[in-house]
Order: C-alpha cells, then sequence, then structure tokens
C-alpha cells in the first residue's frame, strides 16, 4: 500500500511538496508514479521514475516545473511541486507501476496498490 501527505492550499507561483510511502513489497523492484485527476476529468499521468536508474519523465504540462525523486531506503517517492499554477488544482495520486523501469509515463492501468489521494488547490 501507499500511504501519502503533503498537499494544501497555495497561491499561484507557490510551492508544495507531497511524499508517498510504500509498504508491504520491494519498493526498489518498482517504478513509481503521480497522476492527478481534476473535477470532471481524466486520471492523468504526471510523473514517473525508474528503479533501476532513477530515470524520470514527465508530461509536458509540468515539465520544468514539477521534479520526482525517491529514496529506497525510506520506501518513499516524492513530488517537488514549482511555479504552480491554479491549472494544477487537482487530487493527486501515488501508484506503484508494474514494471521496474518507467519506459513512458504510461496508463492508469499499468499502475497499482494507489495511494488514497491528497488534494492540490491552487489560488490565483
Amino acid at each position: 500500500q501507499h500511504v501519502q501527505s503533503g498537499g494544501g492550499l497555495v497561491q499561484a507561483g507557490g510551492s508544495l511538496r507531497l511524499s508517498c510511502t510504500a509498504s508491504g513489497f520491494t519498493f526498489d523492484d518498482y517504478a513509481e508514479g503521480w497522476f492527478r485527476q481534476a473535477p470532471g476529468k481524466e486520471r492523468e499521468a504526471v510523473s514517473c521514475i525508474s528503479s533501476s536508474d532513477g530515470k524520470t519523465y514527465y508530461s509536458d504540462s509540468v515539465k520544468g516545473r514539477f521534479t520526482i525523486s525517491r529514496d529506497n531506503a525510506k520506501n518513499t517517492v516524492y513530488l517537488q511541486m514549482n511555479s504552480l499554477e491554479p491549472e494544477d488544482t487537482a487530487v493527486y495520486y501515488c501508484a506503484r507501476k508494474i514494471y521496474a523501469d518507467c519506459y513512458a509515463l504510461g496508463y492508469v492501468y499499468e499502475y497499482d496498490s494507489w495511494g488514497q489521494g491528497t488534494q492540490v488547490t491552487v489560488s490565483s
């Protein structure tokens, strides 16, 4: 399972960091990802980090503003979000990818063991 923390309300241009701690499996055997879902929209992939080489992937909408990282010793994946925009408002989820490497951001069905979700609200 994954347990998330972080999130909240921030003004446009601000920063937040999300954390996601995993348990119940060998964390460094799997890639990890972040998704988000805004009201009335489908869940979209935001970022992924591979387990083997730490290679990272980002959606075009967050590239250059968000940074994903992982600490295998703590079984935790992070999402540092800078220069936040109102369009970033959504519920954010972490999840385990079913592969060791991301290859690409991928699709929802390629992930399991979802976190509980955390609200991020960016005010203009």
